[in-house]
Formats: C-alpha cells, structure tokens, sequence
C-alpha cells in the first residue's frame, strides 16, 4: 500500500477473517462479497531458463501453462514451489502480492481484467485485499495484459 500511496494510485483496502484457514481466492471473495470475475490471485513460475513470471488471473480460474510459456518466450513454466515464495517475492502464501515484490519480475494480468473498473488483488498479508483499477495496477508493476487461462 506504500508503493500505492506513494505513486498516488486510488485504492480501498478489504480486510477478512482468516480464523477459518479459508485463504483460498474464492473462499475470499466469498468473505469479502466480491465478484469472483474481480477477485484476483498472484501465481508466481519459472521458465526453463529459470527466469521468475508473474501472472494474475481470476481467483476461480486456472493458469494455461502453455499460454504462459508462450507470452514469456519460455518453451514451459512451472509453479515455483510454495516454500519458495517467501524467498523470491517476500511475501507468504496466501498473501502474495503482485505490488512490492522484492524484485519486479515480469508479470501479466489475464485480459479480462483490462475491462473491468477495479479488481481486488492481495493486499502483501492474509487477510489483507486491495481494490484498485487493474489499468493503475498495470501501470504500477509494469505489467502486460494477456490471454492467460
């Protein structure tokens, strides 16, 4: 929220209860009474030349790994492994945020997004989301929109 504060970008934060363990996307959205086509989830890969690729799709949707591939250059990707996250971005699992990672890797926001006024992405923690507009969110991580599911 620092990184948005400071480039002036237009947000709410929504705060939900993760007693449950529910931390899962939809199960978010859920707590959250969200729309589950403006809830969005922060995967992060590597490519065969181990490279790291951020993408953010909707929460109740799936990565098409080819279609990753191909939008990095990259003849595959995977899903890094989760006791990795915390290492590469600086965030948890369940709380990572495509704003403020440690480095600012290369990241795509499924297409969909690009039409819809705002979307919800972690906020950095669980428990934690931000809705701002996905055109602000793609500004402020360098981000491209793509076909991604």
């Amino acid at each position: 929220m620092r990184i948005l504060d400071k480039n002036k970008i237009k947000y709410d934060v929504i705060e939900y209860d993760i007693s449950d363990g529910k931390i899962d996307g939809v199960s978010v959205a859920e707590k959250t009474n969200q729309d589950l086509k403006e809830v969005y989830k922060t995967l992060v890969t590597q490519g065969n030349t181990k490279m790291i690729y951020v993408f953010v799709i909707p929460v109740n949707e799936e990565l098409n790994l080819k279609k990753a591939a191909k939008v990095c250059g990259e003849k595959k990707v995977d899903m890094i492994h989760v006791n990795d996250i915390l290492k590469l971005t600086g965030y948890i699992r369940g709380g990572c945020s495509p704003i403020g990672m440690k480095k600012l890797y290369k990241t795509f926001i499924h297409k969909d997004a690009e039409v819809l006024e705002r979307i919800c992405v972690s906020g950095g923690k669980k428990g934690l989301q931000v809705k701002l507009s996905p055109q602000d969110l793609k500004e402020s991580i360098n981000a491209v929109f793509e076909d991604l599911i």
